[in-house]
C-alpha cells in the first residue's frame, strides 16, 4: 500500500492543480540556469525585465521554480516562528518541516515557499511581492550552491578582467555603495549583498546571485551615474536634508546596473584575489587600509559570515553542509585580506580596491 502523501506534497499538488503555471521564463545565471513557471503573465513580463542581465544559455534548467497567483491558502498545518538573527527582534518567518521538504511563510506579505523536495513553489500575492519572488528564485540558487559545498557570505562583489574582489562589511558601512563607486571606475558587479565562495584547485572561486544592489538617496547623489534614478523633485528634496538625516534615511532604491553603468557588467562570477572588510564609521579620524589576518579577527569573521536562515533545508538522513568558522578560514586560506577602519572615505577606498583588484597593491 502506497504511503499517505505528507502536508507538503498533498498541498503542493493541490495548488499546482487549482492555479497550473503555463508561462515560463529562463535565466543563467554564473552558468547555472533557473526556470521560472507562472501562472501569472505579469508577473513573469516583471521577472523578466529584472532578471533581463541573465538570458538563459541553455534550456536544461538545474532548478525548476513555480510562482503561483492565488489568495493567501488557509494551511491545515502549524507553523513555528523562525527566531531572528542577531541584533534583531522582529520575527518575520514562520516555517513547517516535513520529511519531504519545508514550508516557510511570511507573517506581513502571507506569502508562502515551498522547496527541499520535489516542488519549488511560491505561493500567495505574488505580483503585490514579486520582490520576495525574486528572492526566492535566488534562494534556490543558493541552496544548490550550498549542498554543493560552497560557502555564503554577507558581501557584495566586484571583478576586472575576471578577479574579483569580494567586498564585506559591518552593518550601515557601505559594501554595496563601494561596489557602485568600482563600477563607476570600469570594474563590472559580482553581486550586491550575498556572494558564494569555493576552493577552486589553488585558488577560491566566487559567485554572486542575480539581485539588483539596494542603496540609499545618499548613495545615489554621491554618483554621478546613478542620478538618473531619481526625479527633480525627489533631487531637491534629499538634497535639502542635513547629512545625518541624509545617512539615516531608511529609503532605499533598486540600481539597475545595465541601465546606469551599461550592459555587460553584471558576470556574477569571478576567481577571489582579494577581500575587503569595511570597518570603519563616519567620524572616526583618518582611514586606514590595511592587510589583516582573518584568523585573530573574529569581528571581521563574523561581518563576512552569512547563516543561510529559514529558506535553507537539509532533509532528514543527509548531512548538514560544514558552514563553520574554520571552514571559512580553510576556504580562504591564502587569500590577502584588507580592513579599512577609522573614517569613511569613499574616494580612497575605491582607488585601493581598484589598485588590488587590478593587481597592484602596495
Amino acid at each position: 500500500m502506497a504511503a499517505e502523501p505528507t502536508p507538503y506534497a498533498s498541498w503542493a499538488e493541490r495548488l499546482l492543480a487549482a492555479h497550473p503555471p503555463r508561462e515560463a521564463l529562463a535565466l543563467t545565471v554564473a552558468g547555472h540556469t533557473i526556470e521560472v513557471r507562472t501562472n501569472a503573465p505579469p508577473l513573469l513580463d516583471l521577472l523578466r525585465d529584472y532578471f533581463r542581465d541573465f538570458p538563459a544559455a541553455t534550456t536544461s534548467p538545474d532548478v525548476e521554480v513555480v510562482a503561483l497567483e492565488c489568495p493567501p491558502p488557509a494551511y491545515e498545518f502549524d507553523f513555528t516562528p523562525y527566531p531572528p538573527g542577531p541584533g534583531k527582534t522582529r520575527i518575520k518567518d514562520e516555517y513547517a518541516d516535513f520529511p519531504d521538504g519545508r514550508v516557510v511563510r511570511k507573517r506581513l506579505t502571507q506569502m508562502s515557499f515551498f522547496f527541499g523536495g520535489r516542488h519549488n513553489l511560491a505561493v500567495g500575492p505574488c505580483l503585490a511581492n514579486s520582490n520576495q519572488v525574486v528572492n526566492f528564485v535566488n534562494n534556490r540558487f543558493i541552496q544548490w550552491h550550498l549542498d554543493r559545498d560552497w560557502l555564503l557570505c554577507h558581501a557584495a562583489g566586484v571583478a576586472s578582467s575576471g578577479r574579483g574582489l569580494l567586498l564585506a562589511g559591518l552593518p550601515g558601512r557601505g559594501k554595496s555603495t563601494l561596489a557602485l563607486h568600482l563600477l563607476s571606475r570600469g570594474l563590472d558587479f559580482v553581486s550586491n549583498d550575498r556572494l558564494l565562495i569555493k576552493r577552486a584547485g589553488d585558488g577560491v572561486a566566487m559567485r554572486g546571485v542575480a539581485k539588483l544592489p539596494r542603496v540609499n538617496p545618499g548613495t545615489i547623489l554621491n554618483n554621478p551615474q546613478l542620478l538618473a534614478m531619481l526625479g527633480e523633485e525627489q533631487r531637491r528634496r534629499y538634497l535639502a536634508l542635513e547629512a545625518d538625516a541624509l545617512w539615516n534615511l531608511e529609503e532605499k532604491y533598486d540600481a539597475d546596473v545595465s541601465r546606469c553603468f551599461g550592459p555587460g557588467r553584471f558576470p556574477a562570477q569571478a576567481d577571489l584575489s582579494a577581500v575587503v572588510i569595511l570597518a570603519w564609521e563616519r567620524g572616526a579620524g583618518g582611514t586606514r587600509f590595511g592587510r589583516v589576518d582573518l584568523a585573530t579577527r573574529e569581528d571581521l569573521l563574523a561581518a563576512l559570515i552569512k547563516p543561510p536562515g529559514a529558506h535553507y533545508y537539509v532533509p532528514p538522513g543527509r548531512s548538514a553542509p560544514d558552514l563553520s568558522v574554520q571552514a571559512y578560514l580553510t576556504c580562504l586560506a591564502g587569500c590577502p585580506v584588507y580592513a579599512v577602519e577609522g573614517g569613511l572615505d569613499f574616494a580612497l577606498a575605491s582607488a585601493e580596491c581598484e589598485r588590488l583588484v587590478n593587481g597592484r597593491a602596495r
